[in-house]
């Protein structure tokens, strides 16, 4: 049993989550072209979801997601 990765930070808001992807796509040596191609979108739509934008298909930024290595974990805020 492998032990689990701590988190990359805390995603706030669609700016959050789009600098974590540009990090990791950067980390993997990819290109926006290049994911975009993995992931059979545009570069435009990798370009918005870097960019913060917060009206993106939600199954769409699961695959990239999913693509990058990356997993969502919902956690319970604690005071």
């Amino acid at each position: 049993m492998t032990n689990p990765k701590p988190p990359l930070g805390n995603i706030q808001n669609a700016m959050d989550l789009g600098k974590m992807v540009a990090s990791q796509r950067k980390a993997q040596g990819l290109t926006q072209s290049d994911l975009a191609g993995l992931a059979q979108t545009g570069t435009r739509f990798i370009s918005d979801l870097e960019n913060g934008k917060g009206t993106l298909q939600f199954d769409k930024v699961m695959h990239i997601l999913n693509l990058l290595g990356l997993d969502v974990v919902i956690m319970d805020r604690q005071s």
